[in-house]
C-alpha cells in the first residue's frame, strides 16, 4: 500500500482552495519597498530619475513544486505631465499547473501642499491572465473506491484553461523629508477569475495601509550624507477578503550597507540584508515561517535588484525617502 505523504497533502490542498475558492488571493513580495509600484502604484515616479526593479521570490521550497513570483518594472518622472509614469510586469507560478501573469501601466500625479509635504495620487490598469493546466491534476469525482483514478471529471474548464480580463487599481501616498504615508485600493472592479465555466472566484478588492519613518542617528555633523546611519521604522496592513496581514519591522542602514528586521504576523519572522553600490541595490530576504506550516515549508528566499538611472534634468519635485527594500 501506498504511504500517504502530510506533504503532498499540502500541495493538494493548496492548488485546490485557489481554484474552487470563492475569491482568490494576491502574491506576497517580503522586501515590499523594492517593488514600490506592486505596493502603491502612487509610487510611480518618486524617484525622479528612470528607474528599473527585478523581483524573485521563492515561497516555501520544501514543499515539492515551485511557488514562484517573479516581477519587473519601470518608472520615472516626467514634468510635462505633473508626475510619474510607470509599467509592470507580475508572472506568479504554482508548482507546474496554475500561472497567472499581470502587465500594468500606471500614472501618479504629485501635489506640492507646502514647502515640506507633498502628495501623490496614482491609478494603474492592468491586463491579467490566468491559465490552469488541467491535465496535471486529479479530482474526486475521478475517483473509483476500487480501482483508483479511471473517470473523467465532471468540471466544465474555461477554453484552454484560460481567463483573462481588465482590472483598475488607486493608490495615494503623502510625504516629506523624514516621513511618509499611504494607502492603496487595488482590484477596484473584483474581476472574476475562476477557471470553471459554471463558478465564480472573485479576486477581491486589497487594501494596503503603509507608513514609516526616515531618520538620521549621527550627531556628528561633519559626517557625510552617503556614511550617515539611518533607521526606518515601518509597518504595513493588508487586508483582502477575510485575509489580513500586519508587518511590523525596521529598517537599519549604515552608508551602503543596509539590514532589516520584520515580522508578519502568525505567519514569519523576516530578515533582510541589502547593498548600494553606486546606482545599484542587491538585497536579499529570507523569511522564517513561525505558522503550523514551518516544518514543511522551508521558509522563503526573496530576491531584489534596483538600477536608478542618472537624471538629466535638474530636479524640479520633491523626493521620498523611504527604503529601497
Amino acid at each position: 500500500m501506498m504511504k500517504f505523504k502530510p506533504i503532498f497533502f499540502i500541495l493538494f490542498i493548496i492548488i485546490f482552495s485557489i481554484t474552487k475558492s470563492s475569491f482568490s488571493q494576491d502574491p506576497t513580495f517580503t522586501q515590499f519597498y523594492a517593488n514600490p509600484l506592486y505596493l502603491n502604484p502612487a509610487f510611480a515616479g518618486t524617484h525622479l530619475a528612470p528607474r528599473a526593479t527585478f523581483n524573485y521570490r521563492n515561497q516555501w521550497p520544501g514543499i515539492p513544486g515551485t511557488f514562484v513570483t517573479s516581477a519587473f518594472s519601470y518608472d520615472q518622472h516626467v514634468n510635462s505631465l505633473h508626475g510619474g509614469i510607470g509599467i509592470m510586469f507580475v508572472n506568479d507560478k504554482m508548482a507546474s499547473s496554475l500561472q497567472s501573469n499581470r502587465i500594468s501601466a500606471i500614472y501618479s500625479y504629485q501635489m506640492k501642499l507646502s514647502r515640506n509635504f507633498s502628495v501623490r495620487a496614482g491609478l494603474e490598469g492592468t491586463f491579467w491572465q490566468k491559465n490552469l493546466n488541467y491535465s496535471q491534476l486529479t479530482f474526486g469525482d475521478m475517483i473509483d473506491p476500487i480501482r483508483g483514478f479511471v473517470y473523467q471529471t465532471g468540471d466544465v474548464f474555461t477554453e484552454n484553461g484560460t481567463r483573462s480580463g481588465l482590472d483598475f487599481s488607486s493608490g495615494i501616498l503623502g510625504f516629506s523629508e523624514k516621513f511618509y504615508i499611504g494607502f492603496a485600493a487595488h482590484h477596484l472592479t473584483q474581476p472574476n477569475e475562476s477557471l470553471l465555466t459554471n463558478d465564480t472566484s472573485v479576486l477581491q478588492m486589497k487594501y494596503t495601509g503603509h507608513f514609516g519613518f526616515h531618520l538620521p542617528v549621527n550627531f556628528n555633523s561633519s559626517i557625510v550624507k552617503e556614511d550617515e546611519t539611518t533607521i526606518s521604522p515601518n509597518l504595513l496592513f493588508r487586508r483582502q477578503g477575510d485575509f489580513q496581514q500586519l508587518n511590523l519591522g525596521l529598517y537599519i542602514q549604515k552608508g551602503p550597507y543596509v539590514g532589516g528586521v520584520w515580522y508578519r504576523n502568525k505567519d514569519a519572522l523576516i530578515v533582510l540584508f541589502g547593498y548600494e553600490l553606486g546606482l545599484v541595490k542587491v538585497g536579499y530576504s529570507y523569511d522564517v515561517t513561525v505558522s503550523s506550516l514551518s516544518m514543511a515549508t522551508s521558509g522563503s528566499h526573496e530576491i531584489s535588484l534596483q538600477i536608478n538611472f542618472q537624471s538629466k534634468t535638474k530636479k524640479k519635485t520633491s523626493t521620498i525617502s523611504c527604503p529601497s527594500f
